[in-house]
């Protein structure tokens, strides 16, 4: 199973437009799932009125998800295709889920978007699909799923597709090489075999799609970033920093930067799944051991880098930011929660630069009084703590966030340029 590349796959889609069905199917046809989970998934479904339900519970395996039916936290799984080893990045739905949503698909290569034939284009298909593109998801497969809700008729099939071309459009994906396939992820349709329901659609089966995906090239080249997700004190090892590699390679013997907390050390030693190994790469979920740092020295949100080229620390920073919702508009002075990789800053927009046309990427209006819901901007940030963070187009790992307010998301976007602290 090693010898194949590895993948992380977004499956993204409006709340109710089968994608927990549609990713149950994958691990079941790759026989990642055995028929008799199914089967007991399917009796369980029944007992609680919801009979239908058995793929999507695979994925869905918190209780209180099963009892509403919806899809919560990113629940990841594997499955193995003739090709590649795949990650699900199982990302819900749901608009408070959103920012589960943006730290998922921002770890995604590709994705999978669902849309239901019998409902088309929905509010949330369309916040996914403009999330994908500003966080640099490059292909996408569409899954128009449900076929067997309109009785597999063409006409519905390419209504659906004109809708998300026109979406896909908009947000400049490049739409000649998205794949549309008419599925059924219930009744297993154009997922790993071709369907006789579907005699007048004779392309690719989401699996045939899924195996014809680029291999992502994994960062090693860039320098080390390494976002701490907790920090532990481990008895006979001393303090011990968690985290996933996001580019770079991580050595013991390493010289390494913690910032913004500005302190340093020398790698002793590098554990990932209970087993001391030498080094990890771009995706690895390491503890790692630095001689002469202690638990209070660093936090979660720091990121490790090497000591010669340490992770940058922003005074102010230019983004682009798409406004997704926000009840009235975004002035300069406001200051909402940045969520950028492990860490959660208030910062204020000091100023709105530009307005952006989303469609063409040009600028469609130079410093506007305000922006609103669905605008496109360029803006100057200032956090209101020290924030470790980089341009996107240095290291894209770790120079896009999401922006909260009021509980729910009201924006994503990329860092353009850093002006050190």
């Amino acid at each position: 199973m090693a010898d194949k590349p590895h993948q992380n796959l977004a499956v993204i889609g409006h709340v109710d437009h089968g994608k927990s069905t549609l990713v149950g199917r994958l691990l079941y046809e790759t026989g990642n799932v055995p028929e008799h989970v199914i089967e007991q998934h399917k009796e369980e479904a029944e007992e609680q009125g919801k009979g239908g339900f058995e793929f999507a519970y695979v994925m869905d395996n918190l209780a209180e998800e099963r009892e509403r039916g919806v899809t919560i936290d990113i629940a990841h799984q594997e499955f193995d295709t003739d090709e590649y080893n795949f990650t699900i990045v199982d990302t819900p739905g749901h608009r408070d889920f959103v920012k589960n949503m943006i730290t998922g698909a921002s770890q995604a290569d590709n994705a999978v978007l669902v849309v239901a034939a019998d409902d088309g284009v929905q509010p949330q298909t369309q916040e996914h699909v403009f999330l994908a593109r500003t966080l640099g998801i490059n292909e996408l497969i569409i899954a128009v799923n449900k076929m067997d809700l309109v009785d597999y008729e063409q006409n519905r099939y390419d209504e659906a597709v004109e809708e998300v071309k026109g979406l896909l459009d908009q947000v400049s994906f490049d739409t000649d090489n998205a794949g549309f396939i008419p599925v059924s992820a219930f009744e297993g349709d154009n997922i790993a075999d071709s369907s006789d329901d579907t005699p007048w659609y004779d392309g690719e089966t989401v699996l045939d799609a899924l195996n014809d995906l680029p291999e992502p090239q994994p960062p090693t080249d860039a320098p080390l970033r390494l976002p701490i997700q907790d920090v532990y004190t481990i008895s006979g090892i001393g303090t011990v920093p968690v985290g996933r590699v996001e580019t770079g390679v991580l050595e013991t013997g390493d010289n390494v930067s913690f910032q913004p907390s500005d302190v340093g050390g020398e790698v002793k030693t590098v554990e990932m799944h209970h087993e001391e190994v030498p080094n990890a790469e771009p995706g690895d979920n390491v503890g790692f051991n630095v001689r002469g740092i202690g638990k209070d020295d660093i936090r979660r949100g720091d990121v490790c880098g090497p000591a010669d080229d340490p992770p940058t620390v922003a005074e102010t920073f230019q983004a682009q930011v798409v406004v997704m919702q926000h009840p009235s508009v975004i002035t300069s002075g406001y200051t909402p929660v940045f969520h950028a990789h492990t860490t959660q800053v208030a910062c204020t927009i000091e100023s709105i630069d530009s307005k952006i046309d989303p469609a063409s990427g040009e600028v469609a209006e130079e410093e506007p009084d305000f922006i609103q819901s669905g605008d496109a901007a360029v803006v100057t940030v200032r956090p209101q703590k020290p924030l470790s963070i980089e341009p996107s187009g240095e290291i894209p790992e770790l120079g896009s966030f999401a922006i909260r307010d009021m509980g729910q998301t009201i924006a994503a976007g990329k860092v353009l340029s850093v002006d050190e602290a």
